[in-house]
């Protein structure tokens, strides 16, 4: 429920001051083009069980990992421990059964015009600080000073862009002017997201928020920091003073009194330790794994449920990205015909038991996905911007990713690669080798950091090669490949580019010109078209409206053919010890295991007795 007020302001008139009205809205959330589903006095989430017990532990692995050398996720020096930011809160929080809602979570209201010119946050006078300091205003300036001065390059691009002034009103009250002529549609969520630092904190513990940190965060949120043995194991508490254990947006959530997540060097490590008992909770995401090897005796007692549980999220996006800075790879002509060489349906047969769909865009498993040819709103929005993107566009049919036959090499699709190589002066030579005028061979590192990936990695090597371009499955460790990814050392890597259900400025994280040096855009993506359709994205007043513009950014991103997507599952693979409950319903958009499951102390009990859980 929103309350509407009329404010006197100062405006000029025939050379004189007067009072003009301006119309504000006083509200408990916000949405981008829905009203919100929850009403003003709403008691608990809807996907929730308000009188979910609280204890025990959720403990779950990260695999393929060297581990983590310090606590600041806001940097890419270092390596940070998983959940490093968990004990940071935001203004407004969003819900996992709604898109675009956001609530108010650290604010008790907020206040805004009709047209979001501006929004004053009232802050909750009850919000604390982990450490028993209040949380105020000047926190939440400090914060967003610190993000723009100091965050990730692409953060402080998307932040300068927005905001035009941010000032203290008081204590508890805060304010955010916007950027004149900037677009207005989620601006409000954009400013009430971002963390927020104790200003104490930083200056206790002298931080600096581009360099790694010795010391974990102190949040307001429900948990801590508790512990951890570096390169091995971190621990969180849940924080049993924590001032919003009562709110109704809390309720029934937040319920473990522990979470731990065990780091392990490769994922059949990881999978052993599941098996005895050393973690409670995996995500399975390896086909060969799910399908074939749980057959273990926890399992067949009972003590193990194996579950598959909807996931009504936008796919991931997973794809090998080729890094376009390097020269090889700026001939569209090149990036197609390696796209060409990988056979997902011999993998899909062959190496992932049948559970895979292919990825085709970037929206997948969502009615934002481009299909077919560009209808009328389509063609309007590209055709002023067709001479930066590929002959087409305006009337073929969207970019697939291409149909391979049952046999590992197909043959088509290799004749089709050696056509599009040999017009972009690749030609094969007298040893049977892709060559330039110059005689240098076509190479391509692809760069992996995964054991259980070279048996989907090494078919389209051999395939690379049979096409006669030097193709190798080039292994490091998960520091050296974090390494070279943030300093865009690489040809080829895996990635994931799945964008949100409104989408907005992270889109030019991702995809914007701005920020073709940034590790979020892997692929150095820099086109004028594509930055205009993002900023038609970001103006988007209606759903019709971010429907088309969004479905003609997709159709634009996919043909340029960046990417050889790769694959998912539009469910959650999940394997856990029979100690935590769960909703019966699920909500849409998140699994919420550390979020909104809970401890069976009985059950858990029964399973330590028995001797199942370490």
């Amino acid at each position: 429920m929103r309350r509407f007020a009329l404010i006197a302001v100062l405006a000029a008139f025939s050379g004189a001051p007067a009072l003009a009205q301006e119309k504000t809205i006083t509200a408990h959330g916000i949405g981008v083009f829905d009203d919100l589903k929850l009403p003003a006095d709403f008691d608990h989430l809807p996907y929730v069980n308000p009188q979910a017990p609280k204890g025990g532990e959720m403990s779950e692995a990260i695999p393929n990992s060297t581990g983590f050398d310090n606590y600041n996720p806001f940097t890419f020096r270092g390596r940070a421990a998983v959940l490093s930011s968990s004990m940071l809160e935001s203004i407004l929080t969003g819900t996992a059964d709604e898109v675009g809602a956001a609530y108010c979570l650290l604010c008790e209201s907020l206040e805004y015009p009709e047209d979001r010119d501006w929004v004053i946050f009232h802050l909750r006078p009850e919000a604390r600080f982990s450490d028993g300091t209040p949380l105020t205003a000047h926190d939440v300036l400090f914060s967003y000073e610190t993000l723009r001065d100091k965050g990730l390059s692409s953060f402080r691009v998307v932040i300068g862009q927005q905001v035009a002034k941010a000032e203290v009103i008081d204590d508890h009250a805060i304010k955010f002017i916007f950027t004149p002529d900037y677009p207005r549609r989620d601006v409000i969520q954009s400013v009430g997201s971002l963390p927020v630092f104790s200003r104490k904190d930083f200056a206790d513990n002298n931080r600096d928020l581009e360099a790694p940190m010795d010391k974990a965060l102190i949040g307001s949120g429900p948990y801590m920091f508790d512990s951890a043995d570096i390169n091995r194991k971190v621990v969180y508490r849940r924080n049993p003073d924590y001032w919003g254990k009562d709110l109704p947006i809390n309720r029934g959530r937040h319920n473990f009194d522990r979470i731990r997540f065990e780091y392990f060097s490769d994922y059949d490590a990881a999978f052993e330790a599941f098996k005895a008992g050393e973690y409670a909770f995996r995500r399975e995401v390896s086909s060969i794994i799910w399908a074939t090897r749980y057959d273990f005796p926890a399992l067949e007692k009972g003590w193990v449920i194996k579950e598959t549980l909807p996931d009504g999220q936008i796919a991931s996006g997973q794809a090998w990205v080729l890094n376009m800075r390097r020269p090889d790879w700026q001939d569209i002509r090149v990036r197609q015909a390696i796209g060409l060489m990988f056979n997902f349906e011999w993998s899909n047969d062959a190496l992932f038991y049948g559970l895979y769909d292919r990825v085709d865009s970037f929206w997948d498993n969502s009615h934002l996905e481009a299909t077919g040819t560009p209808d009328e709103g389509e063609v309007a929005l590209l055709e002023p911007l067709a001479a930066d993107l590929p002959e087409g566009i305006l009337t073929d049919e969207v970019a697939t990713a291409p149909m391979s036959g049952k046999r590992q090499l197909d043959r088509a699709n290799q004749r089709k690669a050696s056509q599009l190589l040999d017009a972009a002066g690749w030609t094969v030579a007298d040893d049977g080798k892709r060559r330039n005028s110059e005689g240098r061979q076509l190479a391509l590192e692809i760069l992996n950091d995964s054991q259980t990936f070279d048996r989907v990695i090494n078919p389209l090597v051999q395939n690379l090669q049979a096409l006669g371009v030097d193709a190798r499955n080039v292994r490091v460790d998960n520091a050296e490949y974090e390494n070279r990814k943030r300093s865009h050392d690489f040809d080829l890597i895996s990635d994931h580019l799945g964008q949100d259900e409104i989408p907005g400025s992270g889109l030019q994280q991702y995809f914007g010109s701005a920020n073709v040096g940034d590790v979020f855009n892997p692929m150095g993506l820099a086109n004028p078209a594509i930055d205009a359709l993002i900023s038609k994205v970001e103006a988007a007043a209606t759903p019709e409206e971010l429907t088309t513009r969004v479905h003609a950014l997709d159709r634009a991103l996919r043909s340029l053919h960046f990417w050889i997507p790769q694959w998912f599952n539009a469910n959650h693979l999940v394997a856990y010890y029979d100690q935590y409950g769960r909703p019966e319903t699920m909500p849409p958009y998140a699994l919420g295991e550390m979020d909104f499951w809970w401890y069976d102390a009985e059950k858990g009990k029964a399973l330590r007795d028995a001797g199942a859980l370490r």
